[in-house]
């Protein structure tokens, strides 16, 4: 069996090749791929384990089966399936002396579609999360409901801890290879399951899962027909090293300690960011043709929009109902993306949309946060978790995770020099983050596209993490390097890091892609809803009071935008048409 590392070199040798072709292979016709055939698990699920003995460096832990309904997904009995638990390459590292092993889990539906779905998890992994392959927002279905085989993944390490990143290997697994190991063994378990291989491959998932998504999309196109990125951080070492960056900023705004560290948070409270968020939809709300409070014409909202002219500044003390000078001044910044102090910028910038009101903050004696979306990101995960990402497991050489102090280190170290870390590499590392974490060519699908191969990516505009101003470069990027016909961007107004906000966040966009990876139909409008009290995905606590819980919009496809048709149901997306 061809190492990881073996066929990484193979596939960037595919991708030099197609980089010298340019303009040829980009005209090349692209196939048609046939549709999945579905089949019936061939034996007991608890026999498989006994059955299934030939899988390279693989130890199988568990095979049991689920039964009908044990299992539920967005208030819809699953059918019955056979979970499969195990672990690969199980090592002990020469740098930590910690074991360290790839663990997985696989559920393969009784009844079959002929499908297999990677699940890509957010975060820095460490966690086998279910595979029932379920995205956008609170979703009703799932890839497990739908008949796919899922397999799910803690890309190399246990635990959430980003003390693995003094470990190469690690490393290299959690940024890549572990999917490249996955994926044949993956195979070759649904092969004795169902007496075949998977006819149709698709990968997906959103965050650090969307990253992983884009991955696969570049190295490993070989092994997938379709991709589903989701607030895809494929330049995640440079969104962290920013977000830390962000948190010096608000740093020199916030005005209060606790427990002798500084509260990022009373930079902008709560009622600030609102502030903020209202007035941007009282300026840019109607640029669809209807005041609903969503802004669905971003790109008209930044032209028209003004931080210093249409939010009130403060004469006197703050009261939630204006912003101070300085605080607009890194707000400012905070949006226009950080930048060195040679003035270049680290990241990306953002939009300002409707939902940067989003989420709630503070954090509790026991020190969780308890509020998420803009206000997690922004104030918590900025010295909580880009911390310790940047500092162990993207620098080269890392910090020493022994009283590792994250808090000190995001607001002292040297930004200038940890970015410059982000492109390190020594003999002991022999990758740089912006190597083993991103895309070799993020825009060159080629690969893909001459399969026949598609990638559908969805992003929140309110997303404070990952930019989708980065993600819209990257799809202009494609449509100018690979072609036109193989890749659909759905930016979601108001929505943040992968669901929440003030937004309609509840969709399927896997049905429509596997609609034209396997049957040629492109996918355009999809219909999106909000998820108010009652919802069988989960309430929406982001979902203003003044919006029908069960209120509908198109998600169009980039550049388009969801536009009142001038008549209907404002609160139906048939009332909206995409242009």
């Amino acid at each position: 069996m061809p190492t990881a590392q073996s066929l990484s070199r193979f596939y960037v040798q595919v991708f030099l090749m197609g980089a010298l072709s340019g303009a040829a292979h980009a005209a090349a016709p692209v196939p048609q791929l046939s549709p999945a055939i579905g089949g019936v698990l061939s034996e007991d699920c608890g026999s498989l384990i006994s059955r299934v003995t030939s899988l390279p460096h693989t130890q199988l832990t568990l095979s049991e089966t689920i039964k009908d309904g044990a299992l539920q997904q967005g208030g819809q009995a699953v059918a019955e399936h056979c979970r499969v638990t195990g672990k690969m390459y199980e090592r002990t590292s020469p740098i930590d002396g910690k074991p360290y092993a790839i663990g997985f889990e696989m559920r393969l539906p009784k009844n079959w579609n002929g499908r297999f779905l990677h699940q890509g998890n957010g975060g820095i992994d460490g966690v086998v999360h279910p595979a029932v392959g379920a995205f956008g927002g609170g979703p009703l279905t799932s890839a497990l409901h739908q008949g796919f085989a899922v397999l799910s993944s803690d890309a190399g390490h246990a635990g959430a801890n980003p003390a693995f990143g003094v470990d190469p290997q690690a490393r290299l697994d959690y940024g890549y290879q572990a999917v490249g190991k996955l994926t044949p063994m993956a195979k070759a378990l649904i092969e004795a399951a169902y007496g075949k291989k998977p006819d149709r491959s698709y990968f997906a998932g959103c965050s650090n899962g969307g990253r992983h998504a884009m991955v696969a999309a570049t190295r490993y196109f070989e092994d997938y027909d379709g991709v589903l990125a989701g607030a895809p951080g494929y330049n995640l070492p440079l969104a962290a090293t920013a977000n830390l960056a962000g948190a010096r900023l608000y740093q020199s705004v916030a005005t209060r300690e606790v427990n002798n560290h500084i509260d990022l948070a009373t930079a902008l409270t709560d009622k600030e960011r609102q502030l903020v968020a209202d007035k941007v939809v009282a300026r840019c709300d109607a640029l669809d043709g209807l005041q609903d409070g969503m802004v669905q014409d971003v790109a008209a909202c930044q032209k028209v929009f003004s931080l210093k002219k249409d939010v009130p500044t403060c004469q006197g003390e703050r009261d939630g109902m204006c912003l101070t000078g300085a605080q607009k001044d890194v707000l400012a910044q905070i949006f226009a993306g950080p930048k060195t102090r040679k003035g270049e910028r680290i990241y990306a910038s953002f939009p300002f949309d409707g939902g940067f009101g989003g989420g709630r903050s503070g954090v509790p004696s026991g020190g969780s946060p308890v509020g998420s979306g803009v206000a997690f990101w922004e104030f918590f995960a900025s010295t909580n978790l880009d911390s310790g990402a940047t500092g162990i497991i993207f620098k080269v050489p890392p910090e020493s995770p022994v009283n590792f102090q994250g808090l000190e280190f995001s607001l002292k170290t040297d930004v200038d020099a940890l970015l410059k870390a982000m492109y390190a590499s020594n003999e002991l590392y022999t990758e740089s983050a912006m190597s083993f974490m991103t895309p070799p060519h993020p825009t060159d699908m080629t690969g893909l596209r001459n399969k026949g191969g598609k990638i559908v990516v969805y992003h929140g505009v309110s997303d404070s993490i990952f930019s989708v101003h980065d993600t819209e470069a990257w799809f202009k990027g494609v449509q100018k390097r690979t072609g036109t016909d193989m890749a659909k961007l759905y930016p979601i107004p108001g929505m943040g890091h992968c669901s929440g906000g003030p937004a309609t966040d509840q969709f399927d966009l896997l049905t429509p892609l596997v609609k034209w990876v396997e049957q040629g139909v492109v996918p355009e409008r999809v219909v999106a809803s909000a998820r108010g009290a009652g919802n069988a995905g989960g309430a929406n606590p982001d979902l203003p009071s003044t919006w029908d819980g069960a209120r509908t919009r198109p998600l169009c496809p980039s550049p388009k935008v969801a536009r009142y048709k001038g008549s209907g149901d404002p609160e139906k997306a048939e009332s909206f048409v995409c242009k």
